[in-house]
């Protein structure tokens, strides 16, 4: 499996969005992650598909979309539409998973099912054949800045190595936590798609992302 480093743009200043994108850009990073929030299934809100659209023009990298949304099949063909490359709902917030995947892949873009902290690896079991990536989330999603939860680590090598049995084409995502003291321990877990928010924005952008990047290597 390819390893990835999205930058999670949840961390990055929109006043200068454009010149930002253009530093992970340069810098080597293949994926953009998006975080969307509503205020209702997690406690934070953020950005909605015309600032996906709006970012759209200004990078050609992967658009992942993480959506925190309860009910999100209202808005997946809004976010297809903008741009997005893979939309990820989490199991917990659809009533119906298995039509929620259908309804992604039949607007053309990846499918992707991200479960919480303190979600079993067993309750996403029998869709893992019908998603392009699992988000196993290492902190509880809603906030930025938080610290890594280990047991989360153990998730991933649970799902890498049933991943692994069946001969799965699968990307596995960690969010939440990411950085370049934990970075290691995520990639030795089994994760090939690696979210940094802080870890990447917080100070010099383009030399954050390399020195992500290296450690990946």
């Amino acid at each position: 499996m390819e390893k990835c480093l999205a930058p999670s743009v949840l961390s990055a200043d929109f006043g200068i969005i454009k010149e930002q994108l253009e530093l992970i850009d340069k810098a080597g990073a293949k994926y953009v992650h998006f975080d969307v929030m509503d205020g209702m299934y997690v406690p934070s809100i953020s950005f909605g598909f015309p600032v996906l659209k709006s970012m759209r023009k200004y990078t050609n990298r992967v658009l992942d979309v993480h959506l925190m949304i309860v009910n999100p099949e209202r808005y997946i063909e809004k976010f297809a539409e903008a741009g997005a490359d893979i939309i990820t709902v989490h199991a917990e917030a659809c009533t119906h998973l298995d039509a929620t995947i259908d309804q992604i892949k039949s607007c053309g873009v990846k499918a992707g099912v991200a479960i919480n902290p303190a979600t079993p690896i067993a309750n996403i079991i029998h869709v893992l054949d019908k998603v392009d990536m699992v988000l196993i989330m290492t902190v509880n999603p809603g906030f930025g800045g938080q610290k890594l939860i280990p047991y989360t680590l153990d998730k991933v090598r649970e799902l890498r190595n049933f991943v692994n049995a069946k001969q799965l084409d699968i990307d596995i995502e960690v969010d939440g936590g990411i950085n370049k003291d934990t970075i290691d321990s995520a990639l030795e877990a089994g994760a090939n798609i690696i979210v940094a928010g802080s870890a990447v924005f917080e100070g010099d952008v383009k030399a954050n992302t390399e020195a992500l990047l290296e450690k990946m290597k």
